[in-house]
């Protein structure tokens, strides 16, 4: 089995945020993978695919994924 692409990753993030955060570790952790192995400084993510896609919500994503050692910005 090949290993997720970064969009993979991105995907199961998304759907893990859909599901009340069910496996959101797991799925940091492949992504911080996927980021490392294509060369990649930052994930993306599209504010408009978040449960919360005001300010606060967004900062908040973003210190969970640093403290997990994933940088995070948002697309416009």
């Amino acid at each position: 089995m090949s290993e997720p692409t970064v969009a993979q990753a991105t995907e199961s993030i998304y759907a893990s945020l859909r599901a009340d955060n069910a496996d959101i570790d797991a799925h940091i952790g492949t992504l911080k993978e996927a980021l490392a192995r294509e060369g990649i400084k930052q994930a993306v993510f599209d504010p408009t695919k978040l449960a919360q896609s005001n300010r606060s919500g967004r900062k908040l994503m973003q210190a969970y994924f640093r403290q997990r050692g994933v940088s995070v910005r948002f697309s416009d």
